[in-house]
């Protein structure tokens, strides 16, 4: 099953994902605020997780579930 983001909509490596609501980054002070766009994403073997690099923070883990496809 391929991995989908909050609507519904397949991702495939190289999307551009919005965060739709705001998430703190553990480990950092960074908050990725809801409407932040990532480019560039890369699936995982786990279907509800990509990783990413944004604002700041590089190697990035983020749930599917708080992502539309951009």
């Amino acid at each position: 099953m391929p991995a989908k983001d909050s609507n519904g909509t397949p991702l495939a490596d190289g999307d551009s994902v919005m965060v739709i609501k705001d998430l703190k980054v553990k480990g950092t002070s960074v908050t990725l605020k809801r409407g932040t766009v990532v480019k560039n994403i890369r699936l995982t073997d786990d279907d509800a997780l990509i990783e990413c690099n944004a604002e700041k923070v590089k190697g990035l883990v983020l749930r599917t579930e708080f992502l539309k496809k951009a």
